[in-house]
């Protein structure tokens, strides 16, 4: 039987794609590839997963979206910082929890990004 294997990606519309894509690469240490992607090559231990969450879960507040997206990351709260100092709005705070150390913030386009280090 077919079946799926993984993650490909996260689609979305977006009111200036440059201006996204910068902010990424200034305060997130993103590499913007050539066509304009995010592309991360497998380091051999991350994996992705697919999360539905009940329709009246206030898990992705404050964001209106009806998705948010998960980062695997070296350093969370570095990261969360960087974020800040570009302007991003911080939601609620860092948390070690036995799955990993966790932060959250809104991003330029209004999306809830989960940063996820794994303990």
């Amino acid at each position: 039987m077919a079946k799926v294997l993984g993650l490909g990606g996260v689609f979305f519309r977006c009111e200036d794609v440059d201006g996204y894509r910068n902010w990424w690469a200034k305060h997130m240490g993103i590499d913007v590839k050539a066509w304009g992607a995010f592309q991360w090559e497998s380091d051999g231990k991350s994996f992705t997963m697919m999360s539905p969450f009940q329709k009246d879960s206030d898990y992705l507040e404050p964001s209106s979206e009806k998705f948010m997206i998960n980062l695997r990351v070296d350093d969370v709260k570095t990261l969360i910082d960087q974020a800040k100092a570009g302007g991003a709005k911080i939601v609620g705070k860092v948390e070690d929890t036995e799955y990993g150390i966790f932060g959250w913030f809104i991003d330029p386009e209004g999306i809830k990004i989960e940063l996820w280090q794994e303990s």
